[in-house]
């Protein structure tokens, strides 16, 4: 039998299975608490300057003298006076964590791809457990900054591999909820670690805080078992038995005689054609590549752009942060209406959300800071943005899995993952262009928005299709006969 039917035997998503994937969707607030930690910990609050405006480049010793802040929190900015000429530095570290996740995202795609799903993301929590407390501790800007790009490159390859775990313990028609579910628990985490930063206003503390999670998310991983899709994709059939077999063992059913055929793409350790170089040798991939990079971009600026603006908004900093992540809530219902729908599926599900986005951004240009209602405020088509791009992401993740085989997806996740980094190295710096016009930072955002939506139209759909094991299977007659049986039953259904 070949994987899917397996799944179908050992259960796609039985009692077992729901217990793996609930572990590694909790984790998933703990990568929020680490993506958003700079948001809090690198927040000004407002300050008097006993200074002239002609002497305020003097130096930091000589600031430190005649400046008063006046919030009731700490943060980099308060203790090592990141302000006026120095402010840019809260930005370059935000800046820093996106650079690494960048790096991360590719080096832990390729290296999970070749040495294993389990043990790539067991050494990159590992990591990033270590430097988050670097930064929770560091004794000058400097150190934080630095311990903040190792963090990025470990939390965001950490992060990618555990998403793909998620999929690969599941069958393919949960992967929709599993990756809905993933992104859900992230969005709640950005709401619970502003409930954090309200009651702890010591920013080493909070960072300590924050960072504590990891270590229980450490110690039980060791139990997770590894990807059967990966082990089957490498040619390691009796390896990928035993994980069915211990699947279905949780989940109630009788010790299985699970007897899988050979993959017959099975990638070879010296295969040359494996990793990101497939994703440029094939045409397939290298155009779907091409298009999901620019996407993913998109998404990554849109969206942590409106999220590290929150702290900008006025009003209650909590509050705000809270509310950046509460509103992606409702996103994740409408996500799983709609791509599961064969008239909408994941591209034009994209395809619309993405718009929709565009439009709530560009449309504050027309709104004066005052006017405009409630339901109609900058302030609010911000939110608006920010939950339709919300809902662009999540599907994103889901349907570039889809797209992508299995002996290259991890790659093409980390490929697509990377550019997405360059979104959000750009996000923290985008608000500055407020000095050209209150409403240029939304125009640009709407832009990317609408741009990338239509081009999404240029992929193919997914939903209800098989999923490819090896890239031999894009051209196979079988996987292509396979496939139109699939919409052909649809159609009849429907």
């Amino acid at each position: 039998m070949d994987l899917d039917e397996a799944f179908g035997l050992v259960g796609e998503f039985g009692p077992r299975q729901k217990r793996l994937t609930a572990f590694l969707v909790l984790l998933q607030v703990f990568v929020a608490f680490q993506s958003m930690l700079i948001v809090l910990v690198g927040a000004v609050p407002e300050y008097h300057l006993d200074l002239e405006e002609s002497q305020t480049s003097t130096s930091r010793e000589a600031l430190a003298k005649h400046v008063r802040f006046t919030s009731n929190f700490t943060s980099i900015a308060t203790e090592w006076y990141l302000i006026r000429h120095e402010a840019y530095k809260v930005s370059l570290a935000a800046s820093l964590y996106f650079a690494g996740l960048l790096i991360g995202n590719i080096l832990f795609g390729q290296l999970s791809d070749k040495l294993g799903r389990k043990p790539v993301y067991l050494t990159g929590l590992f990591l990033d457990v270590i430097f988050g407390y670097v930064s929770a501790f560091a004794p000058n800007y400097d150190i934080f900054a630095m311990s903040r790009f190792f963090v990025g490159i470990t939390n965001g390859g950490m992060s990618l591999v555990s998403f793909v775990l998620t999929q690969e313990y599941v069958g393919k028609s949960f992967w929709a909820l599993t990756g809905s579910l993933t992104n859900l628990t992230f969005a709640v985490g950005i709401a619970i670690y502003a409930l954090l930063g309200y009651y702890i206003r010591e920013w080493r503390f909070l960072a300590f805080v924050s960072n504590s999670p990891g270590l229980f998310f450490l110690l039980l991983s060791f139990m997770l078992p590894e990807s059967p899709r990966w082990l089957y994709s490498q040619g390691k059939t009796t390896e990928a038995e035993n994980v069915l077999q211990y699947i279905a063992l949780g989940n109630g059913k009788e010790r299985l005689s699970v007897k899988l055929k050979q993959c017959t793409g099975a990638v070879k350790k010296d295969d040359s054609a494996s990793g990101v170089r497939s994703l440029i040798k094939h045409p397939v991939l290298r155009w779907r590549t091409v298009i999901l990079m620019y996407i993913w971009y998109v998404c990554s600026l849109v969206y942590y752009g409106l999220t590290l603006n929150a702290g900008e908004w006025g009003g209650n900093l909590y509050l705000n942060v809270a509310l950046s992540g509460l509103v992606e809530v409702p996103a994740f219902p409408l996500c799983m209406f709609f791509i599961e729908k064969s008239w909408s599926g994941r591209r034009k599900s994209t395809t619309a959300f993405l718009i929709f986005s565009g439009l709530a951004c560009i449309f504050t240009m027309f709104l004066p800071e005052n006017r405009g209602g409630f339901l109609f405020s900058p302030n609010i088509l911000a939110l608006y943005g920010k939950l339709t791009v919300s809902a662009a992401f999540n599907i994103v993740y889901i349907y570039t899995s889809e797209l992508y085989p299995t002996v290259v997806r991890n790659a093409g996740l980390g490929v697509c993952s990377m550019t997405c980094r360059f979104g959000g190295i750009l996000a923290p710096f985008v608000p500055s262009l407020k000095s050209l016009g209150p409403s240029v930072p939304f125009v640009v955002f709407g832009i990317s928005g609408l741009s990338a939506g239509f081009l999404t139209l240029l992929l193919p759909e997914t939903v209800n299709k098989p999923i490819a094991e090896t890239i031999d299977d894009l051209q196979t007659p079988t996987y292509q006969i396979l496939k139109n049986k699939k919409v052909n039953q649809l159609e009849e259904s429907n």
